[in-house]
């Protein structure tokens, strides 16, 4: 026997790293949206103009919810292949375009900077489209778990470019205050 691990006692390290992983990608995700107050609550949001294909707003939890334990589960699997070529720059690559990723609610939501988050996502997207090509070198699974995201990046960046046609002083647009009257 000249095994250091057994099959078992590698898929048991691989289930560790996925559920330390996971719910971290999940919860920092989750945490910068809020920070941003990005979504369907935001008063500044609310007063532009959508595109015809945007979704409604729990779609876009739902969908990031499973985005999020997608490139959570791949990120695991290569932090699990110790030894494997190109690993540092795997990680690397995964956590300099997930850092961009984290980053884009507050540009877009928070500072109302519409064309910016749009040259964000097309930089995060070639970053991720290189994480998926070196994560495909490491574990063919992992490289097909980004697949999700690589679309999802698409379909962000088509709705940020037409809400920028669509509002072309977005990133002036003054939302008056919320008031109650009683």
């Amino acid at each position: 026997m000249n095994q250091i691990a057994s099959k078992g006692q590698l898929r048991m390290s691989l289930l560790r790293w996925i559920l330390f992983i996971v719910p971290i990608t999940v919860l920092l995700g989750f945490t910068f949206s809020q920070f941003a107050n990005s979504g369907e609550e935001n008063r500044w949001f609310q007063a532009l103009a959508k595109p015809t294909a945007q979704p409604p707003g729990w779609a876009f939890g739902a969908a990031w919810a499973v985005l999020y334990t997608l490139m959570g589960t791949a990120f695991a699997m290569v932090l699990h292949a110790r030894g494997a070529p190109l690993r540092g720059l795997a990680i690397i690559l995964y956590l300099v375009q997930y850092a961009l990723n984290l980053f884009w609610p507050i540009l877009f939501f928070g500072m109302h900077q519409v064309t910016a988050a749009f040259w964000l996502l097309a930089i995060i997207f070639v970053l991720a489209l290189m994480t998926t090509i070196v994560f495909g070198r490491i574990r063919k699974a992992a490289a097909w778990l980004l697949v999700p995201y690589l679309a999802w990046l698409c379909f962000a960046a088509i709705l940020n470019k037409q809400i920028e046609w669509l509002n072309p002083s977005a990133e002036t647009l003054v939302v008056p205050a919320a008031r109650t009257q009683i």
